[in-house]
């Protein structure tokens, strides 16, 4: 797992001090619960970009104090008992929120569907589309054992109705997995089950949306989110997005309910948040009383260094509500993933929640949660983030070795990049065109069915390439294939 660490170079503190003092804070805060188990010295040396005796070190001085155990042979953890007895429990309040408001859907009247389910094209030898996994690096042997081992007390569990904020266990787990990887201290009450973000984000639209409720959204955006405001006969307000996220400068006086946003890797344009501008977010939101709704859609992949705060985590208002899947990480076809809200929602988001459908089913959240427990999915992902580095490394310099130095953005995490084209040559729509006829599928950003533009300017240069369920050589060959097709088509012109 990757730890919200950072490291300041111009800090009168030496480099293990000031990892030590992190990891005293957040064994005291409770972000780091007893027992939890820590990155090795040798993958938060390269997380770091530190020497690993330097982590060695850090690591060692935490034992000595009693913070951290070793088990032979399996690995580093926090100490069941810590040596201070204050130690951080979060509260929980199940009072309600002033400020939530209960509505039931109106007629739907939005424009399409979230653009995410595309037909494969079978004529396509290269498919640089978005959204897909990697079917050969889905667990199929673990899930499987994994799910006959549940199958085992399944009479007893399919034959009842299970809480619909989802099973207990699992919420319990994803909790204690926000703590060390998005810096969150929260209550297994806090988080509920849900099939996957776009349930999530309908949850949040039955609790805040009603007829003309003004919504802010990133400009561009996931067009599923645009689309279900508008189905719920909200007012989408686009403000637009720059390389460090949405501008905080020209967010709206007049009051509004919600602020959608992708902090950590937006979509579609792939940039990150600064931390500067997350906190200018958060004083804004509490300055007008609003909610924000940070989408963590990519969370388990960065490649070029520690992943920042969450928005959630720096909040000091309990104005953040935030939505993950194991879309991305396992597969889309799992529809599993969760929202946590703040405490003062808890009980009308249960309510809302037992609406929708009862809950998720059973069996997939307890497979997912022995999936959790037995320590696969850490092993999973850090498999996947390995072969997405690769990937993304592939194509990055697939692009170069055979368009000189392209303008590349959207790269340092995720599972998307956007390609920047030459102006002077073809255009997305024609570099399509192109592609299409050689078998190699690529995507103009500004015509993807998942995005939604409102009031922009042109990108019709720009290009969104997925990347992460092509291997490496097809990658290359795709990539050449298209190069080739397309110095053909300037020849004959």
């Amino acid at each position: 797992m990757q730890l919200v660490l950072s490291i300041d170079p111009n800090s009168n503190l030496t480099l293990q001090s000031q990892l030590i003092a992190q990891f005293h804070n957040y064994i005291r805060n409770g972000q780091l619960q007893p027992n939890s188990s820590l990155p090795s010295t040798r993958e938060l040396s390269l997380q770091l970009k530190v020497s690993r005796n330097t982590v060695s070190e850090v690591y060692d001085s935490l034992i000595e104090e009693g913070y951290l155990i070793t088990k032979h042979k399996v690995g580093t953890f926090v100490a069941s008992t810590l040596p201070e007895s204050s130690v951080f429990i979060p509260e929980t309040i199940s009072t309600e929120h002033k400020r939530s408001k209960l509505n039931l859907p109106l007629p739907y009247s939005g424009r399409g569907q979230s653009g995410l389910h595309r037909a494969a094209d079978m004529s396509l030898l290269y498919d640089f589309a978005l959204g897909k996994t990697d079917s050969q690096t889905f667990p199929d042997k673990v899930w499987q054992r994994l799910l006959i081992d549940r199958l085992g007390g399944a009479a007893r569990n399919m034959s009842q109705y299970h809480d619909p904020a989802g099973l207990l266990d699992l919420r319990q787990l994803i909790a204690n997995y926000l703590g060390p990887t998005r810096g969150m201290v929260v209550s297994h009450k806090q988080v509920l089950i849900v099939g996957g973000c776009q349930q999530g984000l309908s949850l949040v639209a039955h609790l805040f949306i009603d007829n003309h409720t003004s919504i802010v959204v990133e400009a561009p955006c996931y067009r599923g989110t645009a689309y279900l405001i508008e189905s719920f006969g909200g007012k989408v307000i686009p403000i637009p997005v720059d390389e460090f996220g949405i501008v905080v400068s020209k967010l709206p006086d007049h009051p509004v309910k919600l602020v959608y946003v992708t902090p950590s890797h937006q979509f579609p344009t792939g940039g990150t948040m600064s931390l500067q501008r997350r906190i200018e977010l958060l004083e804004w939101a509490a300055k007008s009383k609003a909610y924000i709704v940070e989408v963590d859609y990519d969370v388990n992949f960065r490649y070029e260094d520690s992943p920042l705060p969450s928005l959630w985590s720096l909040d000091k208002n309990n104005c953040v509500i935030y939505t993950s899947s194991f879309s991305r990480s396992i597969g889309p076809g799992l529809r599993l993933g969760y929202i946590v809200v703040p405490t003062g929602l808890i009980d009308s988001a249960t309510k809302i929640r037992s609406l929708l459908d009862n809950g998720s089913p059973w069996l997939e959240q307890a497979t997912l949660s022995q999936f959790i427990v037995t320590g696969s999915f850490e092993k999973h992902v850090l498999k996947l983030r390995h072969n997405n580095h690769n990937r993304r490394d592939a194509l990055v310099a697939a692009l170069r070795e055979n368009f000189g130095e392209v303008k590349i953005t959207g790269a340092e995490a995720g599972m998307h990049l956007l390609w920047h084209a030459d102006k002077n040559g073809p255009n997305a729509l024609e570099i399509q065109a192109i592609g299409k006829r050689c078998g190699v599928g690529v995507y103009p950003l500004q015509d993807s069915p998942a995005c939604f533009f409102e009031n922009m300017p042109s990108q019709d240069h720009v290009l969104l390439l997925g990347y992460n369920h092509l291997d490496v050589q097809r990658i290359r060959q795709g990539i050449s294939t298209l190069a080739s097709a397309m110095k053909n088509e300037a020849s004959l012109t």
